[in-house]
Order: structure tokens, then sequence, then C-alpha cells
């Protein structure tokens, strides 16, 4: 499935926009974490070839997903909503909406800059296929890894 060719410029206007008029409702944490990740795509739009930027920024997406979803779920008040309150609402929940969409677009650009996901849980070791790693050791491997080094030919050197 062939993505849409859009300008990270576009999607940062309608978020800029759709965050601005959520504010009329939702003030506090849902601005600051939503202008903040906007700041990050302003970064993105300056530093066209940066991995780190568009990384940052996608990053930053995923987690305003979560936090909206949080914060408009706690906030949004059960009563005495005014239409200018439903108008900041409706346009905070659309914003919410289309996060998902803008993170696939977001996502694509970071490929075409050069980014890899790589996931590595950290337990498993180093992965061997991307590793830059050369060993400048033997090949060989002992056969009894407990083996100290009287078992390889060496003498042991008292003290």
């Amino acid at each position: 499935m062939e993505l849409p060719a859009v300008n990270l410029k576009m999607i940062l206007l309608v978020h800029w926009l759709l965050t601005t008029w959520g504010c009329l409702l939702f003030l506090g944490p849902y601005a600051w974490a939503n202008f903040t990740v906007l700041a990050l795509g302003v970064w993105a739009v300056a530093q066209r070839d940066s991995i780190d930027a568009i990384s940052m920024f996608l990053g930053g997406f995923v987690a305003t997903i979560f936090l909206d979803i949080i914060h408009i779920g706690i906030f949004y008040p059960r009563k005495d909503l005014t239409d200018t309150g439903h108008f900041g609402a409706g346009m905070a929940i659309l914003s919410l909406l289309l996060k998902p969409l803008s993170c696939c677009l977001v996502y694509h650009m970071y490929r075409e800059r050069g980014g890899e996901f790589q996931l590595h849980a950290g337990f498993r070791g180093p992965s061997e296929e991307h590793s830059a790693y050369e060993t400048i050791d033997s090949p060989e491997v002992p056969s009894d890894p407990f083996a100290g080094p009287e078992g390889k030919g060496h003498t042991p050197q008292g003290y």
C-alpha cells in the first residue's frame, strides 16, 4: 500500500490548528504536551536530513496519543458545556483521531531519511546482523569455556 506524499509542514499546520482549537477547553498539560511535540516537528522541518529530529517528533507524536486519551478522559466536563467547549472538545478529539494516520506518514518520512526501526530488548545481547564490530581474536572456540590458562598450554606463574 503506497502512502500519499504529504508534506511535513501540512501535518504540522493541521495539528497546530486542531491543538489550538482544542486548547479552548483543555489547557495546561494538554497544551504543553502537544505544543512541545509540534516544536519537535518544526525542528524536523528545519533539519531535513536529520534522523534524530524526525524520530523525536515521531516518538513525541506516539506519546501524545496516549497522553491525549488520558487527558481527555479525565478532564472532559460532564455537564454545563458551552458551544465553544463542545467545539474545543471536538477539535481535540479530531486531533487525537488523526494522530495515528499522521504517525504513519511521519514514520514513512523517517524511513525515507534513512531511519530503521530497531527494537532490541537487550537481554539477548547485541544483534549480529547490524553490528559493525569485528573480532581480533582467533576464530577458534575453546572446548571447555571454564578451563583456566592451565588447560591451554600455559603454565601458571606464582607470585
